[in-house]
């Protein structure tokens, strides 16, 4: 059957308009931390966790259901994963204690796994390369606007009707994917049988990935570094058996014999990262240390996202003609930029000067996103987009949970496990300070990574 351009139109926006609701799920609910840790008498270690639950369970996830789309089809999982989405939603918006709304956080991460696995893969399998880089643009701008939203909407909603508004806003959204990808998304069928799963791959991955995330960011305690040990050490066995196996659930193969899907690959996770705590850390600091309110906090905060929608925008039009090794790490050197300058952050930095950042520190980002995403996801037969789409959403993801749990370690390392109150506010200035520093640090290093990834080859 021959998809027409209205008909591919039409898919691209369903994945789009899930493209636009993970990150929103994901970005608003920064903005409501403080009233939840008020309503359950959290302190900011255990508020991280409202975050990180999402962001570790979709990493867990996302590799498993990236082999299982590849093999069974990715409409089905895709519908899914909606349904998933959508019922958690409901569920989190009802929870009555801290413990619930983060075990709902993480089921809701299962359900963002199955879509972050399909959706980039079900773009990049229906446009040709002449047109994959506006298209896979398009989709990174959707996050971006889902992000540039969650600020404004996410504070609004707030300070009007209370934090558990922020779900209910989302449920229209996921009716409407749910509905458009019934009608509109292809259908495909099984390609393989069930003995092809590698069953014990899979359970040694989300062993090692949930060992080694919740190693991290419980660091410097005693049982975390020993977890964290014990992660890293499964995960290097992981590699050393999918390389052996016939069918891995991971296509490690790839790493070693495709020099641009890996160091693509490590640019993105750099990128993440050094970069995704920023909203989250910001949030704090102009909440307590300022004492803004969510409202007008969610309004400062929405400049980086409105630039990295913009930019990311054109700049995946950009990565059809010119070399995404070059954009990309040149995004990646803004990024750095933006990074330093809110290093100099004090108790009375100005909100001009914290704007400005941004705007520097999201240009950066959306020149880096939607080139590096089309160099990964171009650099691959067809018969791997799926582990690719999800291997590239487990670097975001394992970036973003490293990021959370670096900001999380040196919170606890700067303030213990005390409120973050007038008292501690000197300290978790300095926190904040050095967690810029160190994350622009490593993003340097990143832009060497990007560049080593070699030339842009053609592909059809």
């Amino acid at each position: 059957m021959r998809i027409t351009k209205s008909h591919k139109s039409i898919v691209l926006y369903s994945v789009v308009f899930t493209s636009f609701v993970n990150p929103f799920l994901s970005a608003s609910i920064n903005i409501a931390l403080p009233g939840i840790g008020r309503q359950f008498l959290m302190n900011a270690v255990t508020l991280s966790w409202v975050a990180m639950a999402f962001l570790l369970s979709s990493a867990v996830f996302l590799v498993p259901f990236g082999k299982l789309s590849d093999l069974y089809g990715r409409k089905r999982i895709f519908i899914w994963g909606n349904g998933i989405i959508f019922i958690t939603t409901i569920l989190c918006s009802l929870s009555n204690r801290g413990i619930i709304l983060i075990i709902m956080r993480a089921i809701q991460g299962v359900g963002a796994a199955m879509l972050y696995a399909t959706g980039m893969a079900i773009v990049t399998h229906l446009f040709p390369s002449r047109e994959r880089g506006k298209a896979l643009g398009i989709n990174v701008a959707a996050v971006y606007l889902g992000l540039s939203l969650a600020p404004v909407i996410g504070g609004f909603l707030t300070q009007t009707w209370g934090w558990r508004s922020i779900f209910w806003v989302l449920l229209p959204f996921e009716l409407t994917v749910m509905i458009l990808a019934n009608v509109f998304l292809p259908k495909d069928h099984e390609k393989a049988s069930l003995n092809t799963f590698d069953f014990k791959g899979t359970f040694l991955y989300m062993v090692a990935v949930s060992a080694l995330m919740i190693g991290f960011s419980k660091i410097p305690d005693l049982h975390a570094i020993i977890l964290t040990i014990a992660g890293t050490g499964l995960l290097i066995f992981f590699i050393v058996i999918e390389m052996r196996e016939r069918y891995p659930v991971m296509e490690i193969r790839l790493f070693k014999g495709n020099r641009i899907f890996a160091f693509s690959n490590l640019s993105a996770f750099i990128n993440y990262a050094t970069t995704f705590a920023v909203s989250f850390i910001l949030s704090l600091y102009l909440q307590y240390v300022k004492g803004m309110s969510p409202r007008d906090t969610g309004i400062l905060l929405i400049s980086q996202p409105v630039l990295m929608m913009l930019v990311s925008t054109f700049s995946g039009r950009w990565s059809d003609k010119y070399d995404p090794r070059i954009l990309s790490s040149l995004g990646m050197a803004i990024s750095v930029v933006g990074l330093i300058m809110l290093s100099f952050i004090t108790e009375s930095t100005s909100n001009l000067f914290i704007s400005i950042s941004l705007v520097v520190l999201g240009s950066g980002l959306g020149l880096f996103s939607s080139p590096n995403t089309n160099a990964i996801m171009g650099s691959v037969g067809k018969q791997y987009l799926g582990i690719a789409s999800a291997t590239l959403g487990t670097m975001r993801l394992t970036g973003q949970m490293m990021s959370l749990g670096l900001a999380t370690l040196m919170i606890h390392l700067f303030i213990g496990d005390a409120h973050i109150t007038p008292s501690t506010h000197a300290s978790f200035v300095n926190c904040v300070r050095l967690l810029f520093i160190i994350f622009g640090v490593f993003s340097f290093f990143g832009i060497f990574a990007s560049l080593a990834r070699g030339k842009k080859e053609k592909t059809a």
